[in-house]
Parts: C-alpha cells; sequence; structure tokens
C-alpha cells in the first residue's frame, strides 16, 4: 500500500459574487478529463488528453504546481448549483521577477456570461496584493478572439505575436502575447 501526503490547502479558497474558486485535487481528475477533452474547449487549449488515465499527468502537473510554490489552479464552481464549470489559474510564478502567466478555460454553456471575467479578475487581484506579482502575461492561440477580448476587457495590452511557434494537430500555430502590468 502506498501513502503520499499531500498538504492540506495550498492555495487559498477565493470567493465572487456568483463562484467559488477552489483548489483542485485528485478527485477533481474526472472534471478535469471531461473538460480538457472537450472538442469545443481544447479547439484553443494547448492542452488535450483522450483519456482519463492520461489526464493524470495533468493532475500532477497541478500537485506539483502547489509543491513547489509555482502555481495556482483553482477549480470554477457555481455557488448556485454547486457544479464544478471551469478552472482558473496562475501558473509559471517566478518570484524573483515578480511574474506569472494566467490561463482559463470553461465548459461551453458557461461561455459569454461573464464568467471568465469575474473569476480572472479575482485571481488577478490575489496575484497582485498576495503574491506582489508585477506582471501577468496571458499567451492566446491566434483566432481565440473570445479570450483576447476578456483578457482586453480586464486591461491587459497586446504586445505581439510569436508566429508558428508550436505545433498541434500536425500544424504550427501562432500564440498572441498579452500582459498586465500593476501600477
Amino acid at each position: 500500500m502506498e501513502f503520499r501526503v499531500i498538504r492540506a490547502i495550498m492555495v487559498p479558497e477565493l470567493n465572487t459574487q456568483r463562484f467559488l474558486l477552489q483548489q483542485i485535487l485528485p478527485g477533481d481528475q474526472q472534471f478535469i478529463f471531461e473538460g480538457l477533452s472537450h472538442p469545443d474547449i481544447i479547439a484553443f487549449y494547448g492542452v488535450r488528453y483522450d483519456s482519463f488515465e492520461a489526464t493524470k499527468k495533468q493532475m500532477e502537473w497541478y500537485e506539483k504546481s502547489f509543491n513547489e510554490g509555482t502555481g495556482g489552479p483553482w477549480k470554477i464552481i457555481d455557488k448556485k448549483t454547486g457544479e464544478k464549470i471551469g478552472v482558473v489559474a496562475y501558473y509559471y510564478y517566478k518570484a524573483e521577477h515578480k511574474k506569472a502567466e494566467v490561463g482559463f478555460w470553461l465548459f461551453p454553456q458557461y461561455w459569454n456570461k461573464g464568467v471568465t471575467t469575474e473569476v480572472l479578475q479575482t485571481v488577478i487581484e490575489y496575484c497582485q496584493r498576495e503574491k506582489d506579482i508585477h506582471r501577468l502575461e496571458a499567451f492566446v492561440e491566434e483566432g481565440n478572439v473570445a479570450s483576447s477580448k476578456v483578457l482586453e476587457k480586464l486591461g491587459f495590452v497586446y504586445e505581439g505575436t510569436m508566429k508558428e511557434c508550436e505545433i498541434k494537430n500536425g500544424k504550427y500555430i501562432s500564440l498572441l502575447i498579452y500582459a498586465l502590468i500593476s501600477r
């Protein structure tokens, strides 16, 4: 029998008007698999999984982020229904440079309802206030207009495009760089 010690809450629970943001735990693997295998979500997302078992890699990455203090992914929970509806995170946190990256995904039935704007604003405030992060970055796949709009609405500024910098589904893709500098 193998025992692993997992630290209790490392990422604080955050609240918005409509949502709870809670740490992703090992028991959330099915939820993560459903999101990161959903064709509409992975169309513009950099990570995808074809099996529940393969999703274990993502769960290990979350745990490693917690343990090393380099990130804080939260599951987004609708306060009214208790349903898990997506993920919002900061990651690749570098304390010496006071910077991190942000990312997010939602199940399609929650798109265009202000969810990402509401939860990401709370994560931004947490990063700036509690982690003293000066620069938040986001990399958006070219063509993902909805994510670009959310970032711009929250004050992120488009800084440029990394042309054909990654391969996805056998084709080169370009990434738009956005950043939010604290004042």
